[in-house]
């Protein structure tokens, strides 16, 4: 089985900075993490690994800098890491980032089932994960609480990504939704995104620590993906960010006593005048 893990570096929370010219995050000389729901994604390719056999390989997009976070997950157990470092995409939105990643998805050639992390903790979008799914034309699955992998009915078709082998697994995933979750099966190769109560991201071994050192991480451009600069970065990314401020402190509000025939029509008098400014 073949398992790609898409990880994000991300400014530790305490050392955030934006670039006051282009309203993106500074990377570059910043303390930063590997992405928190990101490790849960990491430590569920590993032990889907170590329960079915295969490989796990880590990608992510970046700065040279984030050939620290790579080597992170190489000490964890990873097997290869791939990193897209090109100063062009720099400003990219979820759209293009998702498209890199699905460019490089594609080149590494089999692949059976690829795991992001529910959300990042500096965009907070979750949408990444689908995007490479839309990307790859492969069935989707967010918020995933518990992967297994079983064998899948002969008869059961699912739509194949172009190039992929056939597989006789399918996924039987937990999806977490608002009022408890959801159990779906899925046709491999899938997309899934986990939440932080999947698991519990394993620490780096002595052993694996010394051989994520002299790894050989294995490093892209938009030449090596057949990317133009105008298709990346801000100029390729459909959303921007315009401006960033600071919202207002809230004022204190008022607690409403007495019967619902006196307190419902106090409220949606409240209601009317935010609404109308009035």
């Amino acid at each position: 089985m073949n398992i790609i893990v898409c990880i994000k570096q991300v400014p530790d929370t305490q050392n955030i900075k934006i670039d006051s010219q282009t309203n993106t995050l500074i990377r570059e000389g910043v303390q930063s993490i590997i992405n928190p729901f990101d490790m849960h994604a990491i430590e569920e390719g590993l032990r889907l690994k170590e329960k079915n056999g295969g490989q796990v390989t880590v990608i992510s997009m970046g700065p040279l800098q984030v050939e620290e976070a790579l080597r992170e997950a190489l000490s964890m157990g990873v097997d290869e890491a791939y990193l897209v470092s090109d100063r062009a995409l720099a400003g990219s939105d979820t759209l293009v980032t998702s498209l890199v990643l699905a460019r490089v998805i594609q080149h590494t050639g089999n692949y059976d089932i690829i795991i992001c992390g529910k959300q990042s903790i500096d965009g907070d979008t979750a949408q990444v994960g689908p995007g490479i799914a839309a990307h790859l034309g492969l069935p989707q699955v967010m918020f995933v609480k518990k992967i297994t992998i079983t064998s899948r009915a002969q008869e059961h078709k699912g739509t194949r990504a172009q190039g992929h082998q056939s597989t006789s697994m399918l996924a039987r995933v937990e999806r977490m939704t608002e009022e408890g979750y959801e159990i779906l099966d899925t046709p491999l190769p899938v997309v899934i995104s986990v939440v932080k109560e999947i698991n519990k991201p394993r620490l780096p071994s002595l052993k694996g620590k010394l051989r994520a050192k002299s790894a050989t991480i294995k490093k892209w451009t938009l030449k090596d993906l057949n990317l133009k600069e105008d298709e990346v970065g801000l100029k390729g990314s459909p959303t921007q960010v315009i401006k960033m401020f600071t919202p207002p402190l809230r004022k204190g509000g008022q607690i409403l006593t007495g019967a619902l025939s006196e307190t419902v029509p106090k409220i949606a008098e409240e209601i009317k005048k935010i609404i109308t400014g009035v």
